[in-house]
């Protein structure tokens, strides 16, 4: 489908999702705009992207980028997405993911007033809102029950965006994505954690990996198939939530025993269980019925966790291997 001349304005342009979601978008003929704080962390930014700087946190110059994106479409990516980081700084989560979000939809709204305008938004909801489920699989139905500054947070944004919705009539829709990870994942979350100690502790760069619950698990998938999901949604004729997942649920010990595996190496003599990585509230179980996006979408996942898992390792291998050979070199 040809998107010639439509615009996008993309908020976390330099994360994972907003890396591949700008790939995707210029592919399909969009001007993209992109917004972050800052270029130098994070992703790489395509050099094709009209990059903005601003801050979630602060959002005043908002109304002036949407004035001079005109966009059609916004995809809401950015916030402080580290679950375990979001206990140790709570305030700051809540105001960039939480209050960001309503900076956003406002500057929307204000934009739409002033152009006269129809903006679609998607905003990037969370399966760590479900939190202490109450039933499995998790649909758009479940009840919340956050478990950590960061899903109360997910979850403020996510009703604001149904409040703005019903209250003023704006194309929003949410996206409750489960876990999807990828080579771009930031070092931080557990999957890109195990699989760069893995290559490092193969060509002998590294000698253990300290985790927490690996008992935990979760409903994972490839990002490349999630930010499609993000796109369809916003290609609907009404706007309404999803959630994306792959339907199948596996224990942070499966992963291990994927990436280890591949790398022919037995996981238990390398992993430490160490306390300080355990989250003051678990949460212990997701997994995602994504059969409505099947369904209204036609959307479906396409990597499997194996596929991803060797995905993931072969491109951290890369990195082992540089590393290895400057440490020769110097």
């Amino acid at each position: 489908m040809s998107c010639n001349g439509r615009v996008a304005l993309i908020t976390g342009v330099n994360g994972q999702d907003g890396s591949y979601l700008s790939e995707l978008l210029l592919d399909k003929g969009y001007v993209v705009h992109g917004l972050a704080p800052y270029l130098r962390y994070g992703q790489p930014v395509d050099p094709r992207v009209t990059f903005h700087s601003s801050d979630l946190s602060d959002g005043s110059n908002l109304p002036e980028i949407l004035d001079t994106c005109r966009p059609d479409e916004v995809y809401h990516l950015g916030a402080q997405s580290h679950v375990k980081l979001s206990f140790e700084l709570p305030i700051h989560t809540v105001d960039v993911t939480g209050l960001g979000t309503l900076r956003v939809l406002e500057a929307i709204r204000q934009h739409q007033l002033r152009t006269s305008r129809q903006v679609r938004f998607y905003q990037a909801s969370s399966s760590e809102m479900f939190g202490r489920i109450v039933e499995t699989p998790q649909t758009e139905t479940t009840p919340f029950h956050p478990r950590s500054p960061y899903g109360c947070a997910k979850v403020y944004a996510h009703w604001q965006t149904i409040n703005y919705r019903e209250s003023y009539g704006m194309f929003a829709c949410s996206g409750i994505l489960f876990n999807h990870e990828s080579p771009r994942r930031g070092e931080a979350f557990v999957t890109r954690k195990i699989t760069l100690a893995a290559t490092r502790i193969k060509l002998g760069l590294q000698s253990e990996l300290r985790l927490g619950n690996i008992e935990a698990e979760r409903d994972w998938g490839f990002a490349g198939d999630y930010v499609e999901a993000m796109w369809l949604m916003l290609q609907q004729p009404t706007p309404e939530d999803y959630v994306i997942a792959t339907g199948e649920k596996h224990s942070v010990r499966e992963f291990l025993v994927e990436v280890f595996g591949h790398l022919d190496l037995d996981w238990q003599k390398y992993v430490v269980i160490d306390p300080a990585f355990y989250r003051p509230a678990e949460v212990d179980m997701l997994q995602g019925d994504a059969s409505k996006a099947r369904r209204q979408l036609g959307w479906q996942p396409k990597v499997s966790l194996r596929e991803l898992a060797r995905m993931m390792v072969e491109s951290d291998l890369l990195l082992a291997r540089r590393e290895a050979a400057a440490a020769q070199a110097g």
